[in-house]
């Protein structure tokens, strides 16, 4: 079975938020492999989107509809409707991911 991979618009501007962060306080080589790996995250909840986990700061709230995938210590949250997978959130893993679901998902 194959899952289309979709990013909402919030999510296209994590990505390209996070590039600029990286070739700003780094270097364009860095953010390039960091970009490269994330899309090879992204890429792979097209085969077997299910094998994420739930994030706990969902799961403490009895929210079971959303899971993330990993590329450390970035967390890509995402949601499967149907044949599709719909990306909301690319954040670094350390930022205040509770306050920051609460706006990206719920409007909080």
């Amino acid at each position: 079975m194959h899952f289309e991979v979709l990013l909402t618009k919030d999510a296209e501007q994590d990505l390209e938020e996070l590039y600029d962060h990286i070739a700003t306080h780094d270097t364009a080589g860095n953010a390039d492999r960091v970009l490269d790996r994330i899309e090879t995250a992204l890429d792979s909840l097209s085969t077997f989107p299910e094998r994420g986990s739930h994030p706990k700061e969902l799961l403490a709230l009895g929210i079971r509809e959303y899971r993330q995938t990993f590329f450390k210590p970035y967390r890509l949250i995402y949601r499967i409707v149907d044949q599709r997978v719909y990306v909301y959130l690319i954040a670094d893993g350390r930022r205040d991911m509770q306050s920051l679901l609460a706006r990206r998902l719920f409007g909080a």
